[in-house]
């Protein structure tokens, strides 16, 4: 007898859990380099080791290289060098696991977004979602162990990072079956150094000091970010961005999990916070599905 319930998760979905899990632990590697290294340039650093690895990989991919790739690389690339640049500045002041909870908010804020834009109204569960986030914002930007609660610096920017990110998104799913995945993943990762080292001149930041130890957090997250866009680009020419949303939803939980590990505690209201954050975005992907008539 079969069960009433199956859960059916193909292979593209299964690697984009793994590299979910991936992604989460980033963040807290990225806030002990804060430790030592300048956000912009630490970034540069980071997708210039990711883009050489995967040049020295697939090489063979860069010789029909054609005017699309370039668009799509560049347009991604600048988004990822955006939202991962303000993403690192802010965890020089609030945790990683703070971060990561706060960067699930693009989800439910691009309905929003779309409305404000492009005049087109959130759904009902996509304003349950911005609702839900919204109050888990409150509670964690609130009770973050700071002496004041409110906003500061390192959340604003961090959702600021949100936006960038949600572009990313949307992007990699818009040409999807365009381009050729390993040859848009190189540029794109070159775009994202170019753009992160470019934007140290109005920021007024200066290169760091390459101590053994940023070098080697540079060069760890480089491969990682290697791997994560690579997974990404293939896996979502077969998954939708719903889906993709909602399985990258898990990043938070993750990098929740490795800050825990890792010694950092999150106040009890801030951690239901992040639940809350979580659950809007999940949410906000839910649709209602309407009752049809039949044989009446």
């Amino acid at each position: 007898m079969k069960s009433p319930v199956a859960i059916k998760v193909s292979r593209q979905e299964a690697t984009l859990i793994l590299i979910t899990m991936l992604w989460g632990a980033t963040f807290l590697i990225v806030h002990h380099a804060m430790r030592s290294a300048s956000p912009f340039f630490f970034v540069g650093i980071r997708f210039a080791v990711a883009a050489l690895l995967l040049a020295a990989v697939f090489w063979r991919s860069l010789g029909g290289m054609t005017a699309k790739d370039l668009q799509a690389g560049g347009l991604i690339g600048f988004c990822i060098a955006i939202g991962y640049s303000f993403q690192t500045w802010g965890m020089q002041t609030i945790s990683s696991s703070q971060s990561a909870f706060m960067t699930a908010m693009y989800v439910p804020l691009v309905p929003l977004l779309q409305w404000i834009f492009l005049k087109r109204p959130p759904r009902l569960m996509s304003w349950c979602g911005i609702v839900l986030a919204f109050i888990g914002l409150l509670l964690l930007s609130g009770n973050s162990g700071g002496t004041t609660a409110g906003l500061g610096i390192g959340e604003c920017v961090t959702l600021l990072s949100t936006l960038a990110i949600a572009g990313e998104i949307i992007l990699i799913s818009g040409y999807a079956g365009q381009v050729d995945t390993k040859r848009v993943t190189i540029i794109q990762l070159a775009a994202a150094s170019l753009f992160s080292f470019l934007f140290m001149v109005p920021a007024g930041e200066s290169a760091t000091h390459l101590s053994s130890s940023v070098l080697l957090s540079a060069a760890g997250l480089g491969l990682m970010s290697a791997i994560i866009q690579l997974t990404m680009n293939w896996a979502q020419q077969s998954v939708s961005p719903t889906r993709a949303t909602v399985i990258y939803a898990g990043e938070p939980v993750w990098a929740g999990v490795a800050g825990r590990l890792a010694g950092e505690v999150l106040p009890s209201l801030a951690l239901l916070g992040g639940v809350l954050i979580v659950a809007g975005v999940l949410v906000s992907e839910l649709k209602l599905r309407r009752r049809t008539a039949r044989g009446k």
